[in-house]
């Protein structure tokens, strides 16, 4: 049965990746009152469901960090402010009328209203790009894995994995340390993630690296046994002894009901203009979702596009409050005090 949460919230947050989290916490840090709707039934949004035991390096203060945890460290920082947090809950409809709160609803029927509103889903709906291989999908969780759910699956195993993009290169870095062996493969010379992992990867006595290397045949019935993988330069063959195999060959993406509420939508992301705004009053983009010239996708500017997204929907919703809300280290000491 639907219902009606009755209450207007000053900012409606959808999506509770790391951007969604930092968001309702800055949001939380300039009194507003907050809900937070996640189409997942977990946080996180991709480091929960894609990578959760997954290092990360690139996170202001952190040398590294694993993904989960980095999630726990922003739901713990979030909830400072009691934002309010569904779950399960896939908004399909948004509409924006004039001299009302924005209304938001549900594939479940909900009703959510609130005086502003921040995308912050992420790429949209996401599924990874799987192996057009015989038997490929005959074997899936069977040896072959498009996820890390947990590392110690492949403690001791003999794991290849395959892509040439972050996400192959820092489980190769991750997973070494658990497994008998590594074989990473790539279909072309060059790879497309950060220098540095390029590096490390490189100098891995323990990963064995091909280029120009694609994977031809999956041997096994029952479970993953080997495989046979083909330069595709100078077509020769070599047969692997494998028991896991980790894909990251990319991800199917679509923003799915955000393209039917009335956005600018340029490829498959939100046009934002320098203070984060959509085309519709009152809302708002930041992080992955969201495109401007500038624009780089990674956590870090997602972190800078939700305090920009924030701060200038407090100002919408509060014409007299100021965009700028001044610095912490001032702010919270002085909110602390006025409690006491």
């Amino acid at each position: 049965m639907s219902q009606n949460t009755g209450s207007i919230s000053d900012i409606a947050i959808i999506g509770a990746g790391p951007v969604g989290l930092y968001a309702s916490y800055y949001a939380g840090l300039r009194d507003m009152n907050v809900i937070l709707l996640e189409s997942l039934n977990q946080l996180g949004g991709q480091l929960g469901a894609l990578y959760p035991k997954k290092y990360i390096y690139d996170v202001a203060g952190y040398p590294k960090i694993i993904a989960e945890e980095l999630v726990e460290n922003l739901l713990r920082q979030a909830q400072q402010y009691s934002p309010k947090i569904y779950l399960g809950e896939k908004i399909v409809d948004l509409k924006v009328q004039e001299d009302r709160p924005v209304e938001l609803v549900s594939e479940k029927g909900n009703q959510y209203f609130a005086g502003s509103v921040l995308l912050a889903a992420g790429v949209g709906a996401f599924m990874p790009r799987k192996l057009d291989l015989q038997d490929a999908s005959a074997l899936e969780d069977k040896g072959v894995h498009y996820f890390v759910k947990d590392p110690e699956l492949f403690r001791d195993k003999r794991l290849l994995i395959i892509g040439g993009g972050d996400s192959a290169l820092d489980w190769s870095l991750t997973l070494q340390d658990y497994v008998k062996e590594i074989t990473h493969i790539h279909m072309l010379k060059q790879f497309q993630a950060h220098e540095e992992s390029v590096l490390k990867l490189m100098q891995s006595e323990k990963i064995n690296v091909h280029i120009h290397a694609q994977l031809k045949e999956i041997h096994g019935d029952d479970y993953v046994a080997g495989a046979t993988i083909i330069n595709n330069v100078d077509g020769s063959e070599q047969k692997l002894a494998v028991d896991e195999i980790l894909c990251f060959i990319g991800y199917l993406t679509n923003l799915g009901p955000i393209k039917n509420w009335g956005l600018e939508i340029v490829g498959n992301a939100v046009k934002v203009n320098e203070k984060m705004e959509t085309s519709l009053p009152g809302v708002y983009g930041a992080g992955d979702i969201v495109w401007h010239p500038a624009k780089i996708k990674l956590i870090t500017t997602g972190f800078a596009d939700a305090a920009l997204a924030v701060n200038n929907a407090k100002h919408y919703i509060e014409p007299k409050a100021r965009v700028f809300p001044g610095h912490s280290s001032h702010t919270v000491p002085q909110k602390q005090k006025m409690k006491k």
